[in-house]
């Protein structure tokens, strides 16, 4: 989930910018940023850190089981070409 400080702090970062002239309304404008931010971050298909790294673990498994597994094929394959050529 992202972090809603975050996006308070971005809205009011953006309302900082705002021209002097229109600071009067940097209250709804703010709030009118953060509804924004957090449509728009709705919308992305974000994930955790944490979920990230469990996938980025699990893909790490699969590559290692993926590898020992072509080293036994490349044995077999060979064991096989030697009992051929015998």
């Amino acid at each position: 989930m992202i972090d809603l400080n975050h996006i308070d702090e971005l809205a009011r970062r953006l309302s900082d910018l705002v021209p002097p002239g229109l600071r009067e309304s940097r209250e709804e404008l703010q709030q009118a940023f953060r509804g924004a931010l957090q449509s728009g971050l709705s919308r992305l298909d974000l994930v955790t850190r944490e979920e990230f790294e469990v996938q980025r673990a699990v893909l790490l498994r699969t590559r290692e089981k993926l590898e020992a597994l072509e080293r036994s094929i490349a044995a077999l394959e060979a064991g096989r070409a030697d009992s051929t050529d015998a």
